[in-house]
């Protein structure tokens, strides 16, 4: 697997995290909006008066507030979980080079990286195979 796809697959999880939380968060706050132009609508005389596009206003503005605040938030949240993820993977790659008297230098993490994806598909592979083993024998 490249960097490229990889990378790829890492923007497309949080483009669609963001999305989602975008998508929650705008109704959210616009729901929250419309309660509160209406409490407004029937709570104050002057507002009563506002015209409709000026109401439309209030409630687009909290919608797209909630949108950008929720999309923000989603955003930073992923981001931190893929930063300790990916320190953890560096910590762990880094012991494991030390242990072979090895420097945990850039080129040797990505080398580990990818001897353990091969490792751990080859694995995958087995256990797939023995299951597939089991399975015909236990007919």
């Amino acid at each position: 697997m490249s960097d490229r796809s990889q990378l790829r697959r890492e923007v497309d999880a949080a483009y669609t995290v963001q999305v989602k939380a975008a998508t929650k968060g705008a109704a959210q706050a616009g729901a929250f909006g419309v309660g509160v132009v209406t409490f407004a609508h029937y709570a104050w005389p002057l507002f009563r008066r506002q015209t409709l596009p000026f109401k439309a206003f209030l409630v687009s503005g909290f919608t797209i507030a909630g949108l950008v605040i929720g999309a923000d938030n989603a955003l930073l949240t992923h981001e931190a979980e893929r930063r300790l993820t990916e320190h953890a993977i560096r910590r762990e790659a880094r012991i494991d080079l030390a242990r072979r008297g090895l420097i945990g230098t850039e080129t040797e993490i990505a080398k580990w990286r990818a001897e353990r994806t091969r490792q751990m598909e080859e694995r995958a592979d087995r256990d797939s195979g023995n299951l597939r083993d089991a399975s015909i024998q236990a007919d």
